[in-house]
């Protein structure tokens, strides 16, 4: 479990989770260098997830910009992000780096739930090529963000918004045009969005919240 603890004494109250929804209360009974016993309260059967079920498909993106995305994903209430490497990436991983990596991010992606109050985490897949993520065909809706698309990607979701949808943002440099093409051969739908180009960490985010503003979050209050 995860606790949500800043310079907190015995007695007081905290809120624990365990990243599978719902979360408790409790009281901290003691606290240690590396503890903290506490005792247990009730479960509560919060849920704080969208109805839109949307996974994130990330180019590798340079520095920080990856913690960055994956926190902001996580609080804009993605259940799944997948980081693919690409031909113009800047970044490149071995195998163990991105192990690591893989791991890093999850722990990036459980302090940004700690942080907005989701008490599901969304799961950060290990890393895998352009192409080995095409092949696996595991959503049946795929976007891909490009700036030269016919169709925008509001007008394109709405017909399977309910169905779930995987939304591919590309690197720095864009999709490679070999990598669009392979894409689009693979049944990935190409989107526009808006007349800008925006750049990575921008692009992803920006969707996220018009996807939850027309079709999630807050598409009941419209």
């Amino acid at each position: 479990m995860h606790l949500r603890v800043l310079r907190l004494q015995e007695g007081e109250m905290v809120t624990l989770f365990d990243g599978r929804g719902g979360e408790f209360t409790a009281t901290i009974a003691a606290v240690g260098k590396r503890e903290v016993l506490v005792n247990l309260g009730e479960h509560l059967p919060l849920e704080r997830e969208s109805a839109l079920n949307i996974t994130l498909v990330q180019a590798l993106a340079t520095g920080d910009k990856m913690d960055w995305i994956i926190q902001k994903a996580t609080e804009l209430g993605v259940k799944e992000i997948e980081p693919i490497q690409t031909l113009r990436a800047t970044v490149r991983l071995s195998a163990d780096r991105a192990d690591k990596r893989t791991v890093h991010w999850q722990g990036v992606a459980t302090a940004a739930c700690e942080q907005c109050g989701r008490n599901r985490v969304p799961a950060v897949r290990p890393l895998l090529d352009f192409p080995a993520w095409l092949a696996r065909k595991e959503h049946a809706n795929r976007f891909i963000l490009h700036p030269e698309a016919e169709r925008d990607l509001l007008a394109a979701v709405k017909p399977v918004a309910s169905e779930g949808l995987a939304l591919l943002i590309g690197p720095e440099g864009g999709f490679a045009p070999e990598e669009l093409a392979a894409a689009l051969r693979a049944g990935v739908r190409p989107v526009h969005f808006g007349p800008r180009v925006l750049r990575t960490e921008t692009a992803g985010m920006a969707a996220l919240v018009a996807l939850q503003a027309m079709f999630g979050d807050l598409a009941s209050h419209a």
